[in-house]
C-alpha cells in the first residue's frame, strides 16, 4: 500500500535537505505545463520552500491550446511565473539546418530548447532547475534526454503515474491539473494512446511484477531496455595510466 502522507512528507524533506546542501537560499525554477507532473512538482517545492522561493516557466511553442492549465497551476500556487515563447527559436533552429530534420529530431527540439530555457532562467534568478520527470515515464523512455530528463534534481523519478497523482490530491491540487491525460502536443494523441498501454497497467507492473498480456509485457521490457541509457551516466572512458 502508497502511503501518501509519508512519502510526501519524506519528499519535502528531501527537497529541503537537497537545498540546505546545494543550493542554501537558492530558487527552485520548473517547466510549468499544466500537467499532473509539473502540478505536482511545483506543489512539493512550494511545501518544501514556501511559494516565494518557486519560480515557474511557461513555455509555449507557438501557439498552446491547453497554456490556460499552466497558468491555473501558478494563479493556484502563488508563485512567480514567466511566460517565454519558444516558437521563434524552435523555427529559426529548424529553418537553418542544411537539411530536414527527421521526424524524432522535431519531436524533442522544443525540449531541448525548454531546457535550455529554464537553466537561463535559473542562472539568472539564483536557481536549481527540477526535474519533473516519473518512473513509470522514464522506465519506457518516455522523455527526452537533455530535454525533459534533464535537471539539477528530481522529487519524483521514483514515483509511478499514479503515486504521483496520489500527492497531487494530498496536496489538494485542483483535479483537473492532477487528472488531465497527457498529450503529446503534437498529434493530439494522449501519452497512453502512443504507448499503446495505460499507465495503470505499467504501473501495478513496475511495483507488483505482475501484466497480464504477455505481448504488453515485451512492449514493456523492450522498451525498458532500449532506453536504459536515458537513466544512467554518460559512459567515459578510463584510460588506465
Amino acid at each position: 500500500m502508497f502511503d501518501t502522507k509519508k512519502v510526501t512528507e519524506e519528499c519535502v524533506a528531501w527537497i529541503r535537505d537537497f537545498f540546505e546542501k546545494n543550493g542554501k537560499g537558492c530558487n527552485a525554477v520548473i517547466g510549468i505545463s499544466g500537467g499532473k507532473d509539473s502540478s505536482v512538482a511545483a506543489a512539493l517545492c512550494v511545501e518544501a520552500l514556501g511559494k516565494d522561493r518557486v519560480i515557474g516557466v511557461l513555455m509555449p511553442s507557438g501557439e498552446q491550446s491547453d497554456i490556460q492549465f499552466a497558468y491555473d497551476l501558478v494563479n493556484h500556487l502563488g508563485i512567480k511565473h514567466y511566460v517565454v515563447n519558444i516558437g521563434q527559436a524552435v523555427k529559426a533552429i529548424t529553418e537553418t539546418m542544411p537539411f530536414e530534420l527527421s521526424v524524432q529530431a522535431v519531436t524533442n527540439l522544443p525540449p531541448r530548447i525548454r531546457m535550455s530555457t529554464l537553466y537561463a532562467v535559473s542562472q539568472s534568478h539564483n536557481g536549481r532547475v527540477v526535474n519533473t520527470c516519473n518512473l513509470s515515464e522514464d522506465w519506457v523512455g518516455y522523455s527526452t534526454r537533455y530535454g525533459d530528463a534533464a535537471g539539477d534534481f528530481s522529487p519524483m523519478s521514483n514515483l509511478t503515474v499514479a503515486e504521483v497523482k496520489e500527492i497531487g490530491r494530498y496536496l489538494k491540487l485542483p483535479a483537473h491539473l492532477v487528472d488531465k491525460p497527457p498529450i503529446d502536443g503534437l498529434c493530439g494523441k494522449t501519452d497512453e494512446d502512443n504507448l499503446g498501454f495505460t499507465y495503470a497497467v505499467l504501473d501495478e507492473y513496475l511495483r507488483t511484477g505482475h501484466i497480464e498480456d504477455a505481448d504488453t509485457k515485451a512492449k514493456i521490457d523492450a522498451m525498458h531496455e532500449r532506453n536504459k541509457f536515458k537513466l544512467e551516466l554518460m559512459p567515459s572512458f578510463k584510460p588506465n595510466l
